[in-house]
């Protein structure tokens, strides 16, 4: 099994019947056995996150990257929010559509997600004006209003990953549908 390693350095030897052995001392096999519980461990932690992630696709109502950026509507009596639309700050996110809840994870394998809403809190979900990046091309935006005030704008390269996330939510949120989808890519 030993010789499935490359294990430089060792000294090698052999018996009198004929294998080799690698003779140890005993920093180099506590050094060995070390690494062996970190790499169960490690391997553990992996399953966990394959284990996690079969079981939102599995029971997920959509799932997906998107680009998303939050704001904050102004409250009464507050100036206007400054005009940010050349701030690029749209950080991916994979998001989950399940049971009652959007969840906001980092990345499809973590464990548990940055950021969540009840889907009885959106009180409005609308199409955004599509924009062009440098280094991407076209994005579709959308936008999900919370009844707290918090605005999650989303984007996709794909304008039918955006109609498919536009659809789920206002079936899901029981919203009137206005324009589900952006006809030619605009408002």
């Amino acid at each position: 099994m030993l010789n499935l390693f490359s294990l430089r350095g060792l000294p090698w030897g052999s018996s009198t019947d004929g294998e080799e052995k690698v003779e140890l001392s005993a920093v180099e096999l506590e050094s060995l056995r070390t690494e062996l519980a970190d790499l169960e461990e490690r391997e553990a932690h992996l399953k966990a996150q394959l284990e996690h992630v079969d079981e939102i696709l599995r029971f997920a109502r959509l799932s997906g990257y998107l680009y998303i950026r939050t704001r904050w509507t102004a409250l009464p009596g507050e100036p206007p929010p400054l005009d940010d639309t050349d701030v690029d700050d749209w950080l991916p996110r994979f998001v989950v559509l399940q049971g009652t809840c959007m969840f906001f994870y980092l990345l499809s394998t973590d464990l548990s997600p940055q950021d969540s809403t009840l889907l009885s809190d959106i009180v409005e979900i609308g199409p955004l004006p599509s924009f062009t990046r440098d280094d991407e091309g076209t994005r579709y935006a959308f936008y999900i209003l919370t009844r707290q005030g918090l605005r999650y704008e989303c984007s996709s390269v794909s304008e039918i990953q955006l109609n498919s996330w536009l659809a789920a939510l206002r079936t899901d949120c029981k919203l009137e549908k206005s324009d589900a989808t952006i006809p030619n890519g605009s408002c």
